[in-house]
């Protein structure tokens, strides 16, 4: 008795190991809509171009539909002898249609199908991916405009360098998910070509209408080369890759809420919606929504290089390495739309203490630079010089304990004789800010007007 998927080359079924290690429909059954969506425009384009009957063709569509509603219902019986997503629709379509569900078959491969159902799932992705995206840059340029001259410490190697305020800081990373919506509409543009009737790898002989499909499935164009269509799997590459970066920088922004929620730092306060208690430490609130963010960040660089392994020695066209590039796929999306999600509930929920960065702010001479830049900009000295000056105010407000601005005038101009009372006006952490109006600068009128363009870019939601 033949295979029945294999036809009559093959007298018998594989063995047990075979089918543990070749089934995918474990996990591609992720595609079944995807699927489904491509078979109804591969069918009526073969009725189009007269290569099935329009009674056939009717036919079919209609027993997708049903397949459809089963999957969705929950009530379709998934089988691994039938190995994949597409013959697990295709018999239980023959069940609905009888043997003329067959002629859907005509003109393609499993080859192209799947990279077709591939295409549109990460298409899908992308769009999900977007608008939640979109979603964090609201939420962080509403916080950015209610909070833009709250005064906090700017940071380079985790020292205290200059102020900086609260609202300057979120919206560093809605200009950082810009980067990333860019990416992900790069990656969409590039693999929005429809790779059906590209068939196992040669392209086919029928007189198919691959402009018609493309356009029934909303793609710009249909692929140049059938050998590349059915093998090419750049399209998740990149896409992966600027998950990847996205992730980075949601992991970037998760430390630094660990840090903030600290009794040392108690620059934010996160609610019970986002935090954890301990078992044993009635006192805890520990913010493991923040470290589960950049944990999983793991799992979405982790999905990009097993792709990258998988598909790093093939020759052309499809081998069947390809079908481990999508478990690692499915997880790195469902970890960044969880991260996404997770980052976005803690921004709206994080209730800031002004007083508290405020005071941080001063502390570690953060306005030394303000100090050094007053004596350029008033004295006419050269910045080195200024640098010079500034080093050893410093240290006689380190020697006595003090900040600047707990400085005599005296003890300053023992530097330096020319200094004016004037320089006290550059040396508290609302001036500091305040006086940072250069394009892109930290200012509270600066940040007010950034804020206000990104929510009338983003829009209402």
């Amino acid at each position: 008795m033949s295979n029945k998927m294999w036809g009559g080359r093959f007298s018998s079924g594989p063995d047990a190991i075979m089918e543990e290690i070749n089934a995918s429909i474990g996990f591609d059954y992720r595609f079944a809509a995807q699927d489904i969506r491509g078979s109804k425009a591969h069918v009526a384009m073969l009725a189009e171009s007269g290569i099935v009957s329009h009674d056939d063709a009717q036919a079919i569509a209609r027993g997708l539909d049903q397949v459809l509603g089963e999957i969705e219902a929950g009530t379709f019986t998934f089988s691994r002898a039938l190995e994949d997503i597409h013959m697990n629709v295709e018999a239980r379509l023959a069940e609905i249609v009888g043997p003329g569900a067959g002629r859907l078959h005509t003109a393609r491969s499993r080859n192209d199908q799947v990279a077709l159902d591939f295409r549109l799932w990460v298409r899908d992705a992308i769009d999900q991916l977007d608008e939640q995206a979109e979603a964090l840059q609201r939420a962080l340029a509403e916080k950015a405009l209610e909070h833009a001259d709250a005064v906090m410490p700017g940071f380079t190697h985790m020292q205290s360098a200059q102020p900086v305020t609260f609202g300057h800081h979120l919206l560093a990373y809605v200009e950082m998910l810009a980067r990333d919506r860019g990416r992900f509409a790069d990656a969409r543009k590039r693999l929005n070509e429809c790779p059906l009737g590209s068939a196992a790898l040669a392209g086919t002989s029928f007189p198919i209408n691959r402009d018609r499909t493309a356009a029934a499935l909303g793609f710009d164009r249909p692929t140049a080369n059938s050998l590349d269509s059915v093998a090419d799997r750049d399209f998740v590459m990149e896409t992966l890759a600027a998950c990847s970066i996205c992730a980075i920088h949601l992991s970037r922004f998760a430390e630094e809420i660990v840090l903030w929620v600290t009794p040392q730092f108690a620059f934010v306060k996160l609610s019970d919606k986002f935090t954890t208690g301990s078992s044993i430490m009635p006192q805890k609130r520990n913010p493991d929504a923040a470290e589960l963010v950049r944990g999983k960040t793991g799992r979405v660089i982790g999905a990009l290089n097993g792709i990258l392994m998988v598909m790093k020695g093939l020759p052309l066209a499809y081998s069947k390495d390809m079908q481990e590039d999508k478990e690692g796929s499915f997880d790195a999306v469902q970890s960044l739309s969880l991260c996404l999600a997770a980052i976005t509930g803690m921004v709206r929920d994080m209730t800031p203490d002004r007083a508290r960065m405020k005071a941080s702010a001063g502390a570690g001479y953060a306005t030394a630079t303000d100090l050094a830049d007053w004596l350029v900009r008033t004295l006419g000295m050269p910045f080195r010089q200024a640098h010079h000056v500034t080093g050893s105010i410093v240290k006689i407000a380190s020697d006595a304990g003090c900040d600047l601005e707990g400085l005599t005038l005296a003890q300053i101009q023992a530097v330096e004789p020319s200094i004016t009372q004037d320089v006290f006006s550059v040396l508290g952490v609302d001036q500091s800010v305040r006086s940072r109006t250069s394009f892109g600068g930290t200012s509270p009128a600066n940040v007010e007007a950034r804020a206000k363009a990104w929510l009338s870019a983003l829009g209402t939601g």
